[in-house]
């Protein structure tokens, strides 16, 4: 699937210049297929260039934090709008 190239101007399905029966091979749901895609997904992640621990333990304290703010201040907004509307209803 990675070898493939996109045609311009054509629509995707079997009639692009594939025949019959390779267009049917490459949606075919049979083990070979299915060990092609995992092989392709399998070389996809050799691609990752995957962040260093620390990195990764800094952005996750960073979206923590400001999850914990956010939370924070919607909690009150709510809190305030609901003494707001309970003020002007009695």
């Amino acid at each position: 699937m990675a070898n493939k190239k996109a045609s311009k101007g054509k629509g995707a399905g079997a009639d692009s210049g594939k025949g019959a029966a390779e267009a049917k091979e490459g949606t075919s749901f049979s083990p070979s297929g299915i060990r092609l895609f995992f092989q392709e997904v399998m070389a996809e992640f050799k691609k990752i260039v995957w962040p260093v621990k620390k990195v990764t333990a800094g952005l996750t304290g960073f979206v923590l934090v400001l999850v914990v703010i956010i939370s924070i201040y919607l909690g009150s907004v709510d809190l305030l709008l609901g003494k707001l509307v309970t003020y002007i209803l009695n």
